[in-house]
């Protein structure tokens, strides 16, 4: 325990590893759908590049564009394998001596292993910084209410941020979406800042919902290296240049790009409550007969019951409408609406 999980627990929190809850799932998730949540981003970690060289040396790893990323900016990004798979997915930010990069928790330490080899001569230091700076997230229609009630900055453009005098950084990563950088001393008081702002406090299966429900994947452990970032819609919600120089994997991702069709993409599914889904649970259709078309990325209990999820699978499929998890007989998915064109 640390002072910040005990803070939360005081105020009700459940903690189980890097998850909470506050309350029950169908509760959590109707608040997450109908009203606005914050929420302590405990399955979340964040990675810190400081030094004059952090920016050429991300920018020559990654699938976006981190020298022209502004000091106000903030952009999704992912590290590759030479296979054009993706490793990690994550949110990078600017700061006054580098960079922060947001990840799922579960793969930061092998990653940060990973991405320190790199370093060689560059002028750069990595250090996994999640204890130091905490995340909070607050999503749904009172959001920027929410943030402006507790007194803390709220960006007005989405993939932008600001950051107040104490250090507390607010990303708007959607319409209705925030993610929260915060120095650890201050989290219990921001957090206790947004609930009194009339924020409802919820755990980590509420924001994966707003997050399926905004087409935002998240890479864990589970589906490592199992997608290119076309099959994620990551050139969709601008985590992919293709106009700057290479990077491990920059030639598959180019390639799929712009050298015939994309066969498989990322949609979003309703499941019955009578499955028990798992990121990396395999799909199957009537088109593929026993093969699998692709996986389960993301999921979260939805609202009245059964889950919503993030799915890669074969566009041919998806368009057929008859889906099934675990198998070719398995339970029946229904493909549900992105808030984005699959183009």
């Amino acid at each position: 325990m640390t002072a910040w999980t005990d803070h939360l627990a005081r105020q009700g929190a459940r903690l189980d590893g890097a998850a909470l809850a506050f309350s029950d799932a169908d509760t959590e998730a109707r608040a997450a759908a109908e009203g606005t949540i914050t929420v302590p981003l405990l399955h979340l970690g964040v990675i810190r590049s400081v030094g004059p060289d952090s920016a050429p040396f991300l920018h020559n790893l990654v699938s976006n564009d981190v020298q022209k990323l502004g000091a106000d900016a903030a952009a999704w990004n992912s590290f590759n394998s030479p296979k054009g798979r993706m490793i990690a997915s994550f949110l990078i930010w600017r700061e006054a001596e580098g960079h922060a990069l947001a990840l799922s928790a579960d793969i930061l330490p092998p990653f940060l292993k990973k991405l320190s080899m790199y370093v060689l001569r560059s002028k750069v230091k990595l250090a996994d910084a999640s204890a130091e700076t905490l995340l909070i997230g607050v999503a749904g229609a009172g959001a920027a209410s929410a943030l402006q009630a507790a007194g803390l900055p709220s960006p007005n453009a989405g993939m932008t941020q600001l950051c107040d005098a104490e250090g507390t950084r607010c990303i708007r990563i959607a319409d209705a979406m925030f993610v929260l950088a915060v120095p650890s001393a201050a989290a219990p008081r921001v957090f206790d800042a947004l609930v009194a702002g009339g924020a409802t406090k919820a755990g980590t299966a509420a924001w994966q919902l707003a997050m399926i429900r905004a087409g935002l994947p998240l890479v864990t452990a589970a589906t490592q290296e199992e997608f290119v970032a076309q099959m994620l819609n990551y050139e969709l919600i601008g985590g992919v240049s293709f106009q700057k120089g290479c990077y491990p994997g920059q030639e598959i991702v180019a390639r799929t790009q712009y050298l015939g069709k994309l066969k498989k993409r990322m949609y979003r599914l309703a499941i019955p409550a009578v499955a028990t889904p798992a990121a990396g649970a395999d799909l199957f259709a009537p088109d593929f007969g026993d093969q699998s078309i692709g996986k389960l990325v993301n999921v979260a209990p939805a609202p009245g019951g059964g889950y919503e999820a993030l799915a890669v699978m074969q566009t041919s499929s998806a368009e057929g409408g008859e889906l099934h998890l675990g198998a070719p007989d398995g339970i029946r998915l229904t493909l549900l609406q992105l808030p984005y064109a699959l183009t």
